[in-house]
């Protein structure tokens, strides 16, 4: 596994903070955005692409691309140096928005300079595939090669069809997940503008609060996470280490709203029970839900209301969402969250929501505020779901050897 987020630059910095309840979230520093209704944001910190990518080659890639390579580097690292079938393994990696920062910078070009002074590479810096491409590339990987673009469901796409393209026989592996960096200019104004985003300026560390009575948006935040995901006989024949298992997804559409859930989070649910038939498992198995979580009114509402709807309100099930922590890494989400509840099943804990100090009543559900909880965990979930109606649910499992 491979992460790099606000909350660190791998996984167990990651999850160190994540898992303690500390908030990665800043004010901007990016740019000045003192002109901006929403002045807080998920930075990735003290992170140089150099020290990872050629230097020539990694002004050729936006910061999208540079997060989703160190990330995979990291993912990949069991495999340095070993032979293994790189046309058996797909790359499948996420992007909701993929080069904005590219597209403002040769924007600015255009109407500064003039059509040429446009970079020749700005076309294949700024599509959303190129996480993928370039990461496949970095490795030799000849399998199935392609982007999910799905808003914030855009990694959970990755996993999910990553998980179908090793169950269908089409790869035995898969490097996949999510990375996004869209803090920029036009990106914090266009997500501003909707209203989607917190405007607790004054206290970053507190801004992002799911669940909570008092929230007021989410925090825009980069990073990514990947994963590498392979088939279990093939893992154990070559002897992995194996975190854990991924035994169910799940994939649905709202069809109701650009940017609103379904009332009653009608699509979370359906992906969610997806993922249970997938896995051959009733609701409650369950232990533990890693939420979407966005810390906004419509989708914190939702999605507890298809919780308690699916499960039912049973102490045994308990839910938190860490982008509390880690701000909403829109379509890398999904790719650090899957990581997140492996880690949770790996050490038997519950990341808790920061923040969480009044639970809203229109959030009914057994919710983990400030504090994480030891836990024997068997399975657990994760949600995400992205502008546009789409739902995903991952569904895992402790490894048992």
């Amino acid at each position: 596994m491979g992460a790099v987020t606000p909350c660190g630059n791998t996984v167990e910095d990651s999850w160190k903070n994540i898992v303690a309840g500390k908030p990665g979230i800043t004010n901007v520093t990016a740019f000045d955005a003192s002109a901006y209704s929403s002045q807080v944001v998920g930075e990735v910190k003290d992170f140089d692409p150099i020290e990872f990518i050629d230097r020539k080659e990694a002004k050729r890639m936006d910061r999208y691309v540079h997060l989703a390579i160190v990330a995979s580097i990291e993912a990949m690292k069991e495999l340095d140096g070993k032979d293994f079938d790189r046309e058996n393994f797909a790359t499948v990696i996420g992007s909701g928005i993929g080069g904005i920062q590219t597209f403002e910078k040769q924007h600015r070009n255009l109407v500064e300079k003039g059509p040429g002074r446009i970079s020749p590479f700005f076309i294949p810096m700024m599509i959303a595939d190129m996480a993928a491409g370039l990461v496949s590339i970095r490795f030799g990987l000849t399998g199935p090669n392609f982007a999910t673009v799905s808003a914030c469901a855009s990694g959970g796409n990755g996993i999910a069809t990553s998980f179908n393209l090793i169950r269908d026989g089409y790869s035995e592996a898969a490097l996949t997940g999510g990375a996004e960096a869209t803090i920029s200019p036009m990106a914090l104004g266009g997500f501003s503008s909707m209203k989607a985003l917190s405007t607790r300026n004054d206290d970053p560390l507190t801004a992002s609060r799911p669940f909570e009575k008092g929230r007021d948006g989410f925090v825009m935040a980069e990073g990514a996470g990947i994963v590498l995901l392979e088939e279990l006989e093939h893992a154990r024949a070559r002897g992995a280490e194996i975190f854990a298992e991924l035994v169910g997804v799940g994939m649905s559409g709202d069809a109701y709203h650009m940017t609103s859930p379904a009332p009653g989070g009608k699509g979370a649910i359906r992906s969610m029970q997806m993922a249970l038939d997938d896995a051959g498992i009733t609701a409650d198995k369950v232990d533990y839900i890693n939420a979407h979580g966005t810390s906004t009114q419509y989708n914190d509402k939702a999605e507890s209301e298809a919780v308690v709807e699916l499960f039912g309100k049973r102490d045994s099930l308990q839910i938190s969402s860490t982008k509390s922590c880690t701000g909403h890494l829109l379509g890398a989400a999904a790719g650090i969250e899957c990581i997140v509840c492996v880690k949770a099943l790996q050490e038997q804990v519950m990341p808790p929501t920061a923040n969480l100090v009044e639970i809203d009543p229109d959030c009914v559900a057994n919710h983990i505020p400030i504090e994480p909880v030891e836990k024997d965990l068997e399975y657990v979930l994760s949600n995400s779901f992205g502008f546009g109606g789409h739902n995903v649910s991952l569904l895992l499992r402790r490894y048992d050897s």
